[in-house]
């Protein structure tokens, strides 16, 4: 029949063309899924020795950002005529004030915290188990319920806060690597701008990479900051006048949980939500559902897009998928660093390679590709247009 007779002629020269294209488009031809195999165990290596070495290079790199984000006051500080010792001594001072400030706010905040648990024990249990009876109402195992409700204890949670605080404090190793490469980078980097036109003639496309990625580290780093500073101010002073217990704490979360895309929001407005219910029920939970979302909506989808601009050139699935992949490798505070880490991955694999430019648009590079689709689309409502339109009546030529 002729649906199961072979097709030669044209398209099969078609196909050969096409297979020599391939082949020529890709170093070894033929074996190029072997190479990307190769490529993904790589990956996967280089994962578990991140992994293995997370309590190193989290410290590290997490100096290195602040190092690329204070470094425009040592610029400055140079340009008028600041020594360069002194400079170095004004940014590590610079950074050193502001963990100490940091730090400080969490250590208040785990305290408020601890007094706050005790307090609202007795409607933290009670809740449980009028939560445990609707799960029980729609199905769910009534034995096991009651098993978790009972054994139940606030307590349980300020010890895990209080080992929590004591880790944090425990913590000499990381704090003694972190400013160790604080004070190391701040040293080294006054002798970046002269490196940097070292390497530009030789490698031009690497120097310039690292550029960008300073310039788009910091961008996103220090708009972030300050938008979840404002974030966690307004959140806590909106929680002030709800009425939730805990502001400060919740406002705190709030900017912690600014710097991590896409889920941030949702964890941070967990305990506002189950200390409203508490104090003021169905109300209050509305109310702190309706100031998050506004104030979220407002800061992190209006905002700041329009001031990082093309800073963070990810696709949403990349930058969610990044906070997940960060996390696991090298803990929480993976999923914090999740954009500068993946932008030093694609600053490694892509924007240095001449030969990996295409990706780019796949990555998240989209404005060819929009101005693309919007000529598409101005093209298809043309189209359209035209077809709807009714034709032109003859026109009788003059006499």
């Amino acid at each position: 029949m002729w649906w199961n007779r072979k097709r030669t002629g044209p398209k099969g020269v078609t196909s050969e063309a096409e297979a020599e294209a391939l082949r020529g488009e890709v170093p070894g031809g033929e074996h190029r899924n072997a190479f990307i195999l190769i490529g993904f165990g790589g990956a996967a290596v280089a994962a578990f020795g991140i992994a293995a070495l997370s309590g190193i290079i989290a410290p590290v790199f997490f100096a290195l950002v602040l190092t690329i984000c204070v470094h425009p006051l040592r610029v400055w500080l140079e340009d008028h005529g600041v020594p360069r010792g002194i400079a170095t001594g004004s940014v590590i001072t610079a950074v050193t004030l502001l963990l100490v400030a940091f730090g400080y706010a969490v250590m208040v905040a785990f305290g408020q915290f601890a007094n706050l648990l005790p307090e609202f024990a007795g409607e933290i249990k009670s809740w449980g188990a009028d939560f445990a009876q609707w799960l029980v109402s729609i199905g769910i195992n009534a034995d096991e319920l009651h098993a978790l409700v009972s054994d139940f204890d606030p307590g349980t949670v300020i010890g895990f806060v209080s080992g929590l605080v004591g880790g944090l404090a425990g913590w000499t190793t990381t704090l003694v690597v972190l400013f160790t490469m604080l004070l190391l980078m701040a040293m080294d980097a006054g002798y970046l701008p002269t490196l940097l036109r070292q390497l530009r003639p030789h490698r031009p496309l690497v120097a310039t990479s690292l550029v960008n990625y300073g310039s788009n580290v910091r961008r996103y780093m220090v708009v972030t900051t300050v938008l979840g500073v404002a974030q966690g101010v307004v959140n806590w002073i909106a929680l002030l006048i709800i009425g939730v217990p805990g502001a400060f704490i919740w406002g705190l979360l709030a900017f912690l949980c600014s710097f991590i895309p896409n889920i941030g929001y949702f964890i941070a407005i967990i305990p506002p939500i189950i200390f409203g219910a508490l104090v003021g029920g169905w109300p209050t939970v509305i109310a702190v559902i309706v100031v998050y979302g506004v104030i979220n909506a407002v800061i992190q989808s209006v905002i700041q897009p329009r001031v990082v601009g093309n800073a963070v050139a990810l696709s949403q699935t990349i930058t969610f998928f990044s906070v997940l992949f960060w996390a696991v490798v090298i803990g929480p505070i993976g999923a914090i660093l999740a954009i500068p880490l993946t932008l030093l991955v694609r600053m490694v694999l892509v924007d240095s390679n001449p030969n990996s430019f295409w990706l780019r648009p796949m990555l998240g590079e989209l404005d060819e590709t929009k101005a693309l689709m919007a000529e598409s689309d101005a093209a298809a409502k043309a189209a359209r247009k035209a077809k709807r339109a009714p034709l032109a009546p003859a026109v009788s030529p003059v006499e």
